[in-house]
Parts: structure tokens; sequence; C-alpha cells
């Protein structure tokens, strides 16, 4: 059995629901398989088959895979399956990635599918004028030539459409299932992966048991060559996967809680953050106490960002006019961002400079914001602008009405501390704010009906490219994985044009028009990268965190302690 925490809570593990949740996703991953996998060990990240027999066989005009399912996989037992073992078929992937396109489940991941598939795009359409997609109608597209054989045929070339079949939105599920639980789907998650969902109190405790009819696999990853990786190898070569028969995750919000949990020895793994990391570590060192108990620490940057993210549809601070984007530069100007690194994240981040992070297809490490912290052309801008400040001190709106910034945020010390620094920052220029408090489950599910002012929140790669990123600003991806309901023309047709080519100088013409129209209207504050610094106990064995993979228990052991 294994202990560990996360830091938020999720939405539920319906996987083509879930607004992006990176905690719903940690689960789904261990619950739902897909065709395609990541290389546990390989860096970069690697494509490698999961329920396929091997890599898909692809036409000459690269337009056509063919996927060959693996025989004698089966679901998770459940009632709906009345005593029947049911098995995993081509049907059910196709299945599932219909779901993802169905108008009425509004996932987030549906653009990433507009345009790929043949004939996929015109039964939406049907769908979205009748109100009901139907299943049962043959998408040319999308077959299944026999029980075991997947054939998928794109309208173009595109480099990411693999990727996007590794991501746990198109893990399998079965029809049944989802007609039977419908909109509570989400707390009856059955896969055909290593785990099964064992018992579930939401944002409180989550209890994974490995599933007693998953069929295994040996451990038997190369080294990257790095040192870490060889002593994984050492430790693991040879296992029986999964090992770990039980997970155990608590929902604890707070930091300091937390890094208690794991100091106490009531957590196996976790992460530093925030103070946790000045009594861990001493120049990015694991401080001596911990190194005699034989703790390890494994640190990266991780392939994300952190934002603040605007709601156009917002009367105060949304919409494109030259007034409103001054309003919302101004703020995205006055934030200290360098205070939030020394104070929240105790140094432990980057500032960053593009909504595509390092480590990802489309990162441009040369590339440099507009936007830049400066308070004092804030005001200017504000001044310019008509903004003006009352006897109070703080501005009203250029028609003489109040203004009041909203930031949502939780509970969190992390959230507060950060809310601290928006109120300093935004005193600077002559802005009122309050700071609503609730949980993040609840922000997003807002978020998600563009209700919330403005918001923090970070972003994760779900795929190494980043168009995965981009599209939280396409404008029919609006509250769907577009949170902040943003919706401009030109950013969307580079958007478009980026997705069809491949990864090099042609498309990353389109990625920097897409970045500097961001900047153009402010859609958001950006933020920072994060230093991802996971501590070990020693007898947890085989942990490498992954850039893409988040349920990394099924390439775990613990020895007895």
């Amino acid at each position: 059995m294994i202990h560990v925490a996360f830091e938020a809570a999720d939405d539920g593990f319906d996987m083509v629901r879930t607004n992006n949740s990176l905690y719903s996703s940690w689960v789904g991953e261990a619950i739902f398989e897909t065709l395609l996998t990541y290389d546990y060990l390989a860096r970069p990240a690697k494509l490698v088959p999961k329920t396929i027999e091997a890599m898909p066989e692809v036409s000459k005009d690269g337009l056509t895979y063919v996927f060959h399912i693996k025989k004698g996989i089966f679901f998770t037992p459940d009632p709906v399956f009345k005593d029947i073992r049911r098995e995993l078929t081509a049907q059910d992937y196709i299945y599932s990635i219909e779901r993802v396109l169905d108008p009425k489940n509004r996932s987030p991941q549906a653009s990433s599918f507009e345009g790929k598939i043949v004939g996929l795009d015109a039964a939406v359409a049907e769908a979205k004028k009748t109100g009901r997609f139907r299943y049962e109608a043959a998408i040319a597209g999308l077959s299944a030539p026999d029980r075991y054989t997947l054939r998928i045929q794109l309208n173009a070339l595109d480099q990411t459409f693999l990727y996007l079949l590794a991501n746990p939105t198109t893990g399998a599920v079965a029809r049944e299932v989802i007609e039977a639980y419908g909109a509570d789907s989400g707390r009856h998650p059955i896969g055909t992966g290593a785990y099964f969902l064992k018992e579930y109190v939401p944002r409180s405790k989550i209890v994974l048991e490995a599933n007693p009819d998953y069929r295994g696999y040996i451990w038997d990853f190369k080294s990257s060559g790095e040192a870490w990786d060889n002593q994984l190898i050492k430790d693991m070569q040879g296992k029986r996967m999964p090992q770990i028969g039980r997970v155990e995750i608590s929902i604890i919000e707070e930091e300091q809680p937390r890094w208690l949990a794991f100091e106490s020895g009531q957590l196996d793994l976790g992460e530093l953050t925030g103070s946790s990391v000045a009594k861990a570590l001493d120049k990015n060192v694991l401080q001596r106490q911990y190194i005699a108990q034989g703790v390890k620490l494994y640190r990266f940057v991780g392939a994300e960002i952190t934002h603040t993210i605007f709601n156009f549809k917002d009367p105060v601070i949304g919409g494109y006019t030259n007034e409103k984007i001054a309003l919302r530069r101004a703020i995205a100007m006055a934030y200290n961002l360098d205070a939030e690194i020394t104070l929240v994240r105790f140094g432990q981040a980057t500032k960053a400079q593009s909504e595509v992070p390092p480590g990802v297809a489309g990162y441009d490490p040369k590339y440099r914001s507009s936007i830049t912290y400066d308070p004092a052309l804030a005001n200017k801008l504000l001044d310019f602008f008509k903004y003006r400040k009352g006897g109070d001190g703080y501005r009203t709106m250029s028609d003489g009405k109040p203004l009041t910034l909203k930031i949502f945020s939780s509970a969190s010390s992390a959230d507060q501390a950060r809310m601290e620094i928006w109120k300093r920052s935004l005193n600077a220029i002559g802005l009122r704010a309050e700071f609503p408090v609730s949980n993040f489950a609840d922000n997003l599910k807002a978020a998600s009906e563009c209700k919330l002012m403005m918001w923090g929140l970070g972003g994760t790669a779900g795929i190494p490219d980043g168009s995965d990123f981009m599209e939280s600003f396409y404008g029919p991806n609006a509250g769907q994985g577009n949170l902040g309901c943003y919706a401009s023309a030109a950013f969307d047709d580079a958007y478009r044009k980026a997705r069809v080519l491949p990864d090099g100088p042609a498309r990353q013409v389109f990625y920097t028009l897409m970045e500097r129209q961001l900047e153009a209207d402010t859609a958001q504050v950006l933020h920072l990268s994060r230093f991802r610094n996971w501590v070990i106990r020693p007898w947890v064995k085989g942990f490498k965190k992954h850039p893409i993979l988040h349920a990394d228990w099924e390439y775990l052991d613990i020895q007895k302690h």
C-alpha cells in the first residue's frame, strides 16, 4: 500500500467531462487505458503501445492508422455487466472518441479533434442540430473491420494525433456503463487499467485497489543514461506489475499539513511546496537530516505554466475595446511576480515568457513577452483611459461607475499569500479588489460556466505539444477548457493553421502570432513555470516523475518497512 496526497480536489472521473483537472487525470490514468502510452523512463517523452499489439500501421500518405488491440483485456467487474466478463474491443475506442465530440458532454478536449477524422465533424454538426449524437451511425474515418482492429482515417496529416490517443480523455469506456450511470459516471469509473476505484469521499479521500482482472506486465524499461535511471533498473527490472495493491490518496489543500504528513511518515512520497522547500532543502539539496533518513530528492522543471485568467464575458474587465484592454493590461503590468517567486514559491520557479512552457514542442526559448512589470506605466495607462481616482484613492470606471475587481482563490496558505501580493500590487495602481475564497473544484465549475471575473490556476501538459496549452484560448472551446471565454478571430485562425503543420519553423510562426495576440488582447496575466521537487521515502522503489504521465503507482514498488 502507498499513501500520497493531492493539494486540490478532483472534479470527478468521467475523463471526457472533467474540466482539465490534473487530479482527475491523475486518477483516471490508473483506471482507463488508452491505445498508447509513454515509455516510463525515456526523455523526451516517447510513445509506446498500451492496449495494442504494436505501434499502429500507417498508410504511405500518413492519413490512415490501423491499431490491433490485444485480446483478453477485460473491464473491471461491475453489476452493469451482469456477471459476464466484459472484454475490451475496438468498438469501445470508437465510442470513447465519439463521446469526446458529443456536444452534450462539452468536453474541453473536443477542439483537439476538430477537423481531424473523416466524417466526424459532420456527425457533430448533426448532433448540434438534432440534440442527439447518433453513436450507432457509421463514420467513415472511425471503423472496426473486426472485433480487435481499429481503423482511423484523417482528413490531413497531423503530428499530434497519436498524442491524443495517449491522453486519458480517450481511455476506453464501455457504452453500457456510461448509459447505466449517466451523469453520475464520474463517480463510477469502470476501465481496464491497473486499478479500480474502491472508495471515494469527494474532496477528502480516494482509494484505488489493484484490478484483479488486469493482465499485468514485466517492468522492463531502458535507461535514458541518467544515474537515477540506472538505480531504478537495479531496483525494479523483471518485476511483475503492479506491485502496489492499494493506493490511498488524501486531499490536503494546505501546504503545512501535507509536509507534516510526509515528515511523520504518513505519506510515502510528496512534492515540496511553499515553506516546506525551505525546511527540506539547502541550496536545492536535501538537508542532512533527511539524507540520513534515506529520503531521496527528484527535481525537474515542470512542463507547465501558471496564470491568472480574465473572464471576457464579465461586464467590468471583459470585452475587446481599447478601454477594457487597457484595464487588463494595467492589471497585468502591476502584478509583482518576483514577490510571488520569492515569498510564495521560495525561489522554486522561473518567470514564464510564453503560454507554451519548456519541455513541449512549440516552446521558443528566445521568445519574450511584451508585457512587463511596470506599475508606473500601468498608472499612466489607467489615467489615459480615464479610470479616475476618487477621494478614497481608488479608481472608478471611465463613466464614473464603481470599479471593483474580484480575484477568486482557495483557502490554502499559498493562495492567500498570492492574494496579499495581488492586493499590494493593485493598491499601487489604485484598483480596489475583493478576494472570494472557495475550493478548487467549485472554482473550476464556476469558471467553466464563465462566472469568475479573475482566477489564478496552473496548466500542465497533457500531451508533449504546445497545442495542448493554446487550445485553452481557442474560441469554440469557450466554457470547455477555455475558462476565460476568450474569442479572437485572429488567434483562432492561427490556431487552426498551426494544428495541421509539423513542429518546426513554419508552425512556430503561427505560435508566435498566437502569443502576440494573447498579449495584444491581454487575455491573461502570465506568471511562472515551477521547479518540481519530489521527496521519496527509501522504501519506495521505481519513482521517476514523468513530464506527461501522472499516475505512476503502477510502475512502483513498496518494500516492507
